[in-house]
């Protein structure tokens, strides 16, 4: 079976730095896509920052400039390192991993990860 474990939340000060963490393990054939999505109360949940496939990176224009978003496939693992943070980035954060597995290598699957809070503040 495939779980993802998040890591990396908390309490910053503005203007902080947090870096999050995302291991997938299991029965994983191969990874598609890997990112970092965001939901704040009352608010639907947005991308923050992926690498798709192909390896190109995309960040919402909110984060751009001031998060990282790191792969590492050997490892089936992606990372945010987070910057210069402001209190429009408190939300909770959730991995998201498409992979395919050994168990059905014809489908692909969409996992999500726990979520991680994260809170700045003063």
């Amino acid at each position: 079976q495939v779980q993802l474990v998040e890591s990396g939340g908390g309490l910053v000060q503005p203007g902080g730095s947090l870096r999050l963490s995302c291991a997938a393990s299991g029965s994983i054939l191969s990874i598609d896509d890997m990112g970092w999505y965001r939901q704040a109360p009352g608010k639907q949940r947005e991308l923050v920052a992926a690498v798709p496939g192909g390896g190109t990176t995309n960040y919402a224009d909110s984060v751009r400039g001031r998060f990282i978003i790191s792969r590492d496939n050997a490892k089936n693992t992606v990372s945010l390192q987070m910057n210069s943070l402001k209190p429009e980035d408190t939300a909770v954060y959730y991995c998201y991993v498409a992979f395919r597995s050994y168990e059905d290598v014809t489908r692909v699957y969409d996992y999500w990860g726990q979520g991680t809070q994260v809170t700045v503040s003063s």
